[in-house]
């Protein structure tokens, strides 16, 4: 077998399922260079070589990266604050190494402004009505109220108001889900305004999905939709999260989309991705660039915005399932020839544990919080023995945990770790993600349980038809 050595910029659960792909090679022998958030027991396992970079700093990550440049035939990133920062920019200008991420110039979610002005360009029937406040555009915050008042009148408060700067799914407030007066959307505005410009959009009804798609620069090569579950708990209430759950159908689209609303957003990100390349190959662009939330109107899929990153958790759903080597189709994504991918015809949930300050719980749920078990070590053995019962359809990734030296793993702050199930339909899938993350102990970990429900699904499906028939 060829060996091949591959730079991993980690922050999560995200970059352990890459880690796995890479490792599950059948023609590559790949020694992984792993530059990482925290001490991931998954990633410290498996790499040749490992680093913790907490703040993933892009220069320190380059000095990682030159260290080993004689070993290391490409690199790939998965979170966004070091592609927003020009990772990829440097490392290939210092170490001469690929790197699978868009360069700076196209990190498009370093702006939800810059992304509005782009769709409206580029495909304006699908994008909401915004406007844009600036700081700089008033001598004193105070000055800021009419005219967003004005803006509320004129949009009868139906709104959603999201930071410019990127904010990991967490800075969005949306009228009648966050706030239902004027004085508490003007508390959200305020604590986003202070910090820079903040848009105010039409807040569109419909069901959530995700496209996500490869990119040599030549070629985009659409994967299959999947659905994330932003908000904190179950019914889809509470404050939005990075995200605690995902499931993808065995087809292209969901059970509440049909294949022409997913033709649909080909031809848009498609129009995007022709008016960013230009003309003519534009390899700034490779990676996994293409991640664009939409949402399912009765007018048809309208874009909600576009990231230049994988999703996490939405390609926890496909890299498990991959036909295709991960390494052959990171090559291809760096020569230029990727024209498609081979995915198994498997259902797949993804589902989160977090801990008890995670998403608000403790302080909405205090009486569900087991009190003896915060700060206490996360046992992953149990659930990591469930390969014996379901072999290669359940995946255990951990994401926010660290390794410490006395041998056992501590949930940090945010997402702990995702269990993954695979299977024919959607139902025996999410049986075996909520069995893994029953088998995962301490640290006081919850996570939501109606993550690809039949009733969550029956609820999308139901509301979808009755938005097209109005």
């Amino acid at each position: 077998m060829e060996r091949v050595g591959v730079l991993v910029v980690s922050y999560g659960s995200r970059e352990a399922a890459m880690v796995d792909a890479f490792c599950r090679s059948r023609e590559y022998a790949v020694d992984l260079y792993i530059a990482d958030k925290q001490r991931n027991p998954f990633n410290v396992k498996r790499a040749k070589e490992y680093t913790v970079i907490p703040s993933l700093g892009k220069e320190d990550i380059c000095r990682f990266a030159g260290k080993h440049r004689g070993r290391i035939d490409f690199g790939i990133v998965g979170p966004e604050k070091p592609i927003i920062a020009g990772l990829r920019d440097l490392v290939e200008k210092d170490t001469g190494i690929p790197i699978i991420c868009p360069t700076k110039e196209y990190a498009i979610e370093g702006s939800k402004i810059a992304q509005r002005k782009l769709f409206q360009e580029v495909v304006p029937e699908v994008n909401p009505l915004f406007t844009v406040f600036d700081p700089s555009d008033y001598e004193s915050l105070g000055q800021v109220k009419k005219p967003l008042y004005d803006w509320l009148d004129e949009l009868r408060n139906q709104v959603a108001v999201k930071p410019d700067a990127p904010a990991a799914g967490k800075g969005v407030g949306v009228w009648g889900d966050h706030f239902n007066t004027r004085e508490q959307l003007f508390e959200h505005f305020m604590a986003n305004f202070k910090e820079g410009p903040v848009i105010v959009e039409e807040k569109v009804e419909g069901e959530e999905s995700s496209f996500q798609a490869f990119c040599d620069g030549k070629h985009l090569v659409p994967l299959p939709e999947t659905r994330d579950h932003k908000r904190a708990f179950n019914g889809d209430k509470g404050p939005n999260t990075g995200g605690m759950g995902s499931y993808k159908d065995r087809h292209n689209h969901l059970p509440f989309m049909s294949q022409s609303d997913w033709e649909a957003e080909k031809k848009m990100v498609e129009k995007v991705f022709k008016k960013l390349k230009g003309d003519a190959y534009n390899p700034s662009l490779r990676g996994m660039p293409f991640y664009v939330a939409f949402i399912h109107t009765k007018k048809g899929p309208m874009i909600l915005e576009n990231n230049s990153r994988p999703g996490d958790p939405e390609i926890i759903n496909i890299l498990p399932i991959l036909k295709d080597d991960f390494v052959d189709l990171c090559f291809k994504m760096i020569e230029g020839t990727l024209t498609r991918i081979d995915i198994e015809k498997k259902t797949t949930v993804a589902t989160y544990k977090v801990p008890p300050s995670y998403g608000g719980y403790a302080e909405e749920f205090p009486k569900r919080v087991k009190q003896s078990e915060i700060r206490t070590p996360v046992v992953l053995e149990e659930a990591e023995q469930l390969t014996s019962k379901h072999s290669d359809n359940i995946r255990i990734y951990p994401a926010s945990i660290e390794l410490r030296d006395d041998g056992k793993t501590y949930a940090l702050s945010s997402r702990a770790v995702c269990v993954v199930g695979i299977g024919d339909d959607i139902s025996s899938a999410r049986e075996i993600s909520l069995e893994g993350l029953a088998a995962v102990k301490g640290g006081a970990l919850w996570n939501r349980t109606d993550i690809a429900s039949e009733q969550h699904i029956g609820k999308s499906i139901r509301h979808m038809r009755q938005l097209r028939k109005a």
